[in-house]
């Protein structure tokens, strides 16, 4: 084997599309001592079989934004490295042949304004003009991104690669790693055989060897192996400008290939790959398996009608399971992950990285994986906001295959259903459940789930008490909003938001993460607000990355005088964890040992004051120790709710008491038991942000109206960023109530796009449909502005932009006493 250097500055593992992108883009920041190694020749492990299709419209800004840098770097790396990358730029069509699929196109369309991404809603005839092969009977709509295409994959390696090594970076073929060189929880070298390279950056690219790769290091990486399949049909004379086409209501995509047709699907009863060790060999296919394939080869037939000419298929459709009927039948394995996102970012393994499990739709995000994690890896936060394919999304129980196994085969077999805002997914659940879910299931609970949590959306038994509770905007007793909001809801969301309002309401909040920190100093620098206060205090505060963006959103309660608690949300424990030991915190998670109910109403102090005989005045964002019905518990004045009342910490063995006695002394007064959905319209109504949707590391505090929480005089990580905003998080109110966002609706102002909505719903307190978004600051206010609208359920409603928020604008039932 060829001789390796004794150290670089980082290691690259894996020589597929993602290795040589990462490679590539680490040494364009200027990392030019950068290694790659593949154990067999570049792109032999899953990207030479991959369908090569980029589709530009995805699900989420991020997605999208990552898959446009990526169709703009490949037609380029010809010129860069002179090597053509095996760009197609036909386009794409995505076709609709149900109303519900017709729903999404149209706010798919909306979406795609705000991205500023190239597109249009055409007919089912503009559709078959774009292919005339193509029977378009039954399609009632189709997407047309004219900027779509498609790629040779194993061209684009090439490509991507020789850039890397015009860089500086080199590229070593034939180089199995063996094994890491891990200390001190931090990674120091990699080993490959009787060789080691010692360095402190390693990305694990290794595809459907990710996972095996992560465990030699001792990180979880939670990569499934699954098998795909698709079929090359012999030469008919398709022309080399065919767009590619996606057809998800049956399941089937389709390109041209060699002046023939390209056809895969995704099935609906996939296999996982067991192999102790995935991509041993190079070039790993299995054998053909049409039965499996049967449908989505049959959808082809009906949208293709010219495919059963060209296998000979007789009436039976049997050549169609002949894989001797197509010039090409590949069935190989794909790296899928429990979710269907990437898994990109830093492991537990301090300098162990990993840019994984592209499911498939990889090759079209590979140029923006590449980009983000050089950023991350060179400059500590990518450009975009990634969390959503953070690899730290996923809790301790993401270590368990059998888990992970169930969650990725029904996140493949879903694939190209439609993704309903709302709706719940049931593999792999029941896992982490709070001391009251047994209650909770008693009381006809709706479970959603997140990060493994049970949390309840709403509880059945709340339902009827809302139908006699009408609103000021009309809706009388058929209160639902109207579209894909009114899809996944109950009548019992209104009745606990009244309940909070009018008496009490107790949450389970048990799946908070929870996070105890030792070290005021450290504290200090990476927290934007002013930590320096009493013992007992409750302190709101941003964690900012050093462009400003916030990078956690929590609250921070001092325990003695170098010790704290950080509360965070459910999925963020373990991504705001590592930002904290990033930066030299001392942290100990702590969620499982302790219980959350928040007791928030008017009612609150009636109902906890018949239970303990501690004095509970004490203020707005103070905590005491104080014991309930024997059970000892933290209580913190703070709300999510803009109700007065706590949050009731207690230890975990106490928590099915304190969920019982609580309901049993609030039921006198008219206390519901609440969940989350009545929540969320409950902190719309009074503006309260949440990560990763109204706030994200690419908005700051400042132009998400929270400079309250910015400490003056004060330095912090971030605070040379913080310069005056361009834009600003405004509150929108609709004129008609019935139509309620969900998020990512698109804005207009005068009738050119400005923005998308960040989150909506409806504030049942003051019947009115919320929404917010990021406006341009003017030097008049906002009603400078112009007409706004929002684009809801196909058309577009006339908004107006408010001062917020809009209950309870002067915070009294928050702060003030009940009866003072």
């Amino acid at each position: 084997m060829v001789k390796l250097p004794a150290e670089a500055r980082a290691v690259v593992i894996g020589g597929g599309v993602a290795g040589c992108s990462v490679a590539y883009h680490l040494a364009r920041l200027g990392w030019t001592d950068v290694i790659l190694l593949e154990r067999h020749g570049l792109t032999e492990g899953t990207t030479w079989h991959s369908a090569g299709f980029v589709g530009q419209l995805r699900s989420t800004v991020t997605q999208t934004r990552m898959i446009m840098y990526s169709a703009g770097l490949y037609p380029e790396l010809r010129e860069l490295t002179g090597l053509d990358p095996g760009w197609h730029g036909v386009g794409g069509l995505r076709l609709a042949t149900t109303a519900e699929r017709q729903e999404e196109l149209l706010r798919q369309a909306g979406a795609a304004e705000t991205y500023g991404l190239d597109m249009a809603l055409v007919s089912a005839r503009e559709a078959g003009d774009m292919l005339p092969l193509m029977q378009v009977g039954d399609v009632r709509a189709a997407l047309w991104l004219p900027g779509d295409g498609w790629l040779d994959p194993a061209s684009l390696a090439r490509a991507l690669a020789a850039g890397a090594e015009k860089l500086g970076a080199r590229i070593v073929t034939g180089a199995e790693v063996t094994g890491f060189d891990v200390r001190d929880g931090r990674v120091r070298g990699v080993l490959v055989g009787e060789q080691v390279i010692a360095t402190e950056t390693v990305v694990n690219a290794a595809g459907a060897a990710a996972g095996r790769l992560g465990r030699l290091a001792g990180a979880d990486v939670p990569i499934v192996p699954i098998k795909h399949q698709y079929v090359v049909t012999r030469p008919f004379g398709v022309p080399s400008s065919a767009p590619t086409v996606r057809d998800p209501d049956n399941i089937v995509y389709f390109r041209e290939q060699d002046g023939g047709i390209l056809v895969g699907g995704y099935i609906r009863d996939p296999q996982v790959w067991d192999a102790a060790a995935p991509l041993a060999e190079p070039r790993t296919l299995f054998a053909p398996d049409m039965a499996k394939f049967r449908e989505s080869w049959q959808s082809a037939v009906r949208r293709l009608p010219a495919l059963r000419d060209v296998t000979g298929e007789g009436p039976q459709g049997a050549a169609g399971e002949d894989p001797a009927a197509f010039a090409k039948v590949v069935h190989g394995p794909e790296a899928f992950t429990p979710d269907g996102e990437f898994l990109l970012g830093e492991t537990a393994v301090a300098g162990l990285w990993v840019a994984a499990g592209f499911c498939v739709h990889g090759l079209a995000a590979a140029g923006g994986v590449g980009k983000v994690m050089a950023e991350w890896i060179v400059d500590g936060t990518p450009e975009y906001d990634v969390f959503g394919m953070d690899v730290r999304r996923f809790g301790a129980h993401a270590r368990s295959a059998r888990w992970a196994r169930a969650k990725a085969l029904d996140s493949y077999s879903k694939y190209y259903d439609v993704v309903y805002p709302g709706e719940e997914r049931t593999a792999a659940r029941p896992l982490r459940r709070s001391p009251a879910w047994v209650r909770h299931a008693g009381l006809g609970a709706a479970f959603g789930e997140k990060s493994g949590w049970e949390r309840v959306n709403w509880f059945a038994t709340n339902e009827a008490t809302s139908a006699a509770s009408g609103t000021s905007a009309g809706w009388g007793e058929e209160f639902r909003p109207v579209g894909w909001a009114g899809r996944f809801w109950s009548p019992a969301i209104r009745a606990e938001c009244l309940a909070t309002r009018d008496a009490a309401a107790l949450f389970d909040q048990t799946s908070f993460a929870k996070l105890e920190i030792t070290g005021l100093a450290g504290l200090q620098r990476v927290c934007a607000g002013d930590l320096d206060r009493p013992v007992g205090s409750v302190v709101y505060t941003q964690m900012l990355n050093e462009r400003g963006g916030i990078e956690a959103d929590v609250t921070v309660t001092r325990l003695g005088a170098d010790r704290f608690r950080m509360v965070t949300g459910t999925a963020f424990g373990v991504h705001d964890a590592a930002w904290l030991r990033r930066h030299g915190l001392d942290v100990r998670d702590v969620t499982s040992a302790y219980a959350c109910y928040c007791l928030w109403g008017p009612k609150a102090l009636d109902i906890l004051g018949g239970l303990s005989d501690d004095d509970l005045t004490f203020g707005y964002l103070r905590a005491r120790e104080i014991a309930v019905a024997g059970v000892p518990v933290l209580a913190q004045r703070v709300t999510f709710a803009g109700e007065f009342g706590w949050e009731l910490y207690c230890p975990s063995e106490y928590g099915l008491t304190l969920w019982d006695v609580l309901m049993e002394a609030g039921a006198p007064h008219g206390m519901r038991p609440a969940g989350y959905r009545a929540l969320d319209c409950l902190r719309l109504e009074k503006g309260y942000r949440v990560w990763g949707l109204d706030i994200t590391p690419e908005t700051t505090p400042l132009e998400a109206g929270l400079g309250f929480a910015v400490a003056a005089g004060k330095d912090f990580l971030g605070r040379s960023a913080l310069t005056p905003p361009k834009r600003t998080l405004r509150c929108l109110v609709l004129a008609d109530p019935r139509q309620v966002c969900l998020g990512g609706e698109p804005v207009r102002v005068d009738g050119v796009p400005a923005s998308r909505v960040t989150s909506g719903g409806y504030g049942h307190r003051v019947d009115r449909s919320i929404a917010y978004t990021y406006l341009p600051v003017t030097d008049d206010g906002p009603d400078a502005l112009g007409a706004v609208e929002v684009g809801v359920n196909g058309g577009w409603v006339a908004a107006q932009v408010v001062a917020e928020p809009v209950y309870d604008p002067g915070n009294t039932r928050v702060r003030r006493l009940p009866g003072s």
